[in-house]
Order: structure tokens, then sequence, then C-alpha cells
């Protein structure tokens, strides 16, 4: 039995847990409780030993500020499993943290959301660093199946449901009918490429070097996929490449929309070439229907409106589309029997 205690002295007991193993956050939802722990997946450890230095949040500060002996790492990339070693250490120091108040009556069952296009060596990884932080049985869940039953979309159903999954290393869209995915096309892009974009932007036109946390402010602050109206500028603080000497200059969303023109049109083909192969049964359902948007990068203002635009589709946004995912993966825990057929075991 675990030996955190709570205020009231007593244990909170704990049955089965949900993760999104995600390339940007890892989040953990315990039944019963909702989401215990939403964490960056960064892990910063000491170049030579290897030795864990820092994970989460703790890790994600050191980004770009590290001295020369310790190394910022993100294990996951593009959505695959980049350091098996490292994300099975970091997967099962976040399952620790979330466990550390409760106790299990029995060793836990954990649900894991996973990218579509995992390799077995992946999962085994997955399968191990869950199995070490004491599950009992690890399934695991396709990210867009995970994300649609995680938005209230009738999966198990005949009818055709379509999700637009775009996380931090990759995009899934994915044709939802009968608890199984008809149609799915993976590209690896998403907020991590936009970011990249951002960074070679300012290189290139004002001669200024920034690192991947400031390129992730002025996504969020300024970024913008269509023009709509609300036009914004920030100043950015970086190193002059020519001088050496740290410099601010001023920066436009227009600017920013132009530069992330080319991953965004990555994303906007990749939805046309998911449409197009899609049964004609289940197009006339999503011409219905729509589009669902999930993933931290659906957030990036005007996608929605863009994607609207593009394909002709009303496209809905989720109130919460970076804890879709685990919502889902949630969802399975409570009725295992019902979603039984989107597990892989």
């Amino acid at each position: 039995m675990s030996s955190g205690w709570l205020a009231r002295g007593r244990l909170i007991p704990v049955n089965d847990i949900a993760v999104d193993l995600g390339t940007a956050n890892t989040l953990v939802h315990v039944k019963g409780e909702g989401i215990v722990l939403n964490e960056p997946s960064v892990v910063a450890v000491e170049r030579g030993s290897r030795r864990i230095k820092g994970i989460g949040l703790e890790a994600k500060r050191m980004l770009g500020r590290t001295p020369e002996g310790i190394e910022a790492v993100r294990p996951l990339k593009d959505g695959v499993i980049a350091d098996v070693d490292v994300t099975e250490m970091m997967l099962h120091h976040f399952l620790k943290q979330a466990t550390a108040k409760r106790f299990f009556r029995v060793k836990p069952r954990v649900v894991v959301g996973v990218p579509s296009g995992i390799t077995e060596l992946e999962r085994r990884a997955v399968r191990s660093s869950a199995k070490a932080a004491g599950a009992r049985a690890v399934y695991m869940v396709a990210e867009p199946m995970a994300a649609a039953i995680g938005v209230g979309l009738p999966v198990e159903t005949p009818t055709g449901n379509m999700v637009i999954d775009i996380g931090g290393g990759t995009t899934e869209i994915a044709v939802i009918a009968l608890s199984g995915i008809v149609s799915n096309t993976s590209i690896r892009v998403g907020g991590d490429k936009l970011d990249t974009s951002l960074v070679t932007f300012l290189r290139k036109n004002y001669n200024l070097l920034i690192g991947e946390p400031t390129a992730e402010a002025i996504k969020v602050q300024i970024g913008s996929a269509f023009e709509a109206g609300d036009e914004r500028g920030m100043d950015v603080k970086g190193r002059d490449l020519v001088s050496g000497i740290p410099k601010t200059v001023s920066v436009h969303s227009q600017e920013t929309r132009e530069c992330l023109q080319e991953p965004i049109q990555a994303i906007v083909e990749a939805v046309r070439r998911a449409l197009e192969i899609t049964p004609p049964e289940l197009s006339s359902d999503i011409a219905d229907r729509g589009i669902v948007m999930t993933g931290g990068g659906a957030l990036l203002r005007g996608l929605d409106r863009l994607l609207q635009y593009e394909t002709n589709l009303p496209i809905h946004l989720d109130e919460e589309p970076l804890t879709c995912v685990v919502r889902g993966a949630g969802r399975i825990l409570d009725d295992m029997t019902k979603y039984r057929g989107v597990l892989e075991t």
C-alpha cells in the first residue's frame, strides 16, 4: 500500500487508470476522479550517465536553458517513441505521481491512447512501462478513436464519424463506424512543425534566433490560420545572428499566418485525402454531421474556419480539445464491455 496520506487521514482507492501519451503532453485520468495529471512530455537527463534530472514541467522549464552536462529531451517525436528507455522512465514516473496518494485494492487496469501508426516495438515499450508502474493489464486505443469517444460520438453505430486529431507531432484523420477505423490518414505534421516554421521565419526575415518555448508562445498568442479580423502583434526577444547580442523585434499575426502556410496546407491536403478514400455511404453521413476537431493543434486561431472554407463541411471544435483523448480513454474504463471492440490488448 502507498504511504501517501490525505488531509482526512485516509488513502483513496484506485481501480483503473487512463493515459494519453502525447508528443507534447502526457495526461493521466483516474477512474472516478477525472484528470489528475497533465504534464509536458519532457525529460532532463545527464549527457554521459543518462541519469534523470527532471521530468515533466520541471524539465520543460529547462528546454533551451541547460548547462553542457544536461540535456532536456522529448522522448516522443512526431507521434512516435524516439527513445524507448526514457519514455519508459517518464511513463513510470507519471503513473507513480498520479497514484502516490492512492492505493490499489487490486492492481489497476491501464488504458493508453497511442498514435494509430505505432510499431510493435513501441507497443512493447508502452506495455512494459505501464506494467513496471504496477498495472495488472494494459490496453491500447488509437488516439483518433479515443478522441471520438471523448467528444461523445456514437462510435459503435454504423453512422460515419470523422475526427481530426492535431497533436504535437502528428495529425491523425480517421473515419469511424461500428467501433472501428474505416479509413485513416496520418501525417507527421502537428504543433511542433508550426513552432519550427516560426523559428525558421524569424531566422530568415529578422536574423533572430529563438528557442522552442518562444516559438510556442508566438503561436499561442498571435498565430492564426485564417484572417479573422482581429490582427495582433507582439514583441519577440532572441539573439541577433549578426551581432550575437540579444534583441527584440515586433512580429505581426499576418506574418505568422504566411509562415505557417506550409504545415497548415499539409493538414488541409491530408483532410482532402481522407475524404477521398472514405466509402460513399459514410461520406453522406459526414456531409450531414460534419467533422470534429480535437488535439492541442486545433486551438490555432482560424484553423476550423479554414477547414470549413476548404471542405464546405461543418467543423465542430471541442470545448477542451487538449483532453479529448484521455477523456475518451476514461470513458472506455467506465464501460469496458461496450468499448471492448476498440481496444488492443
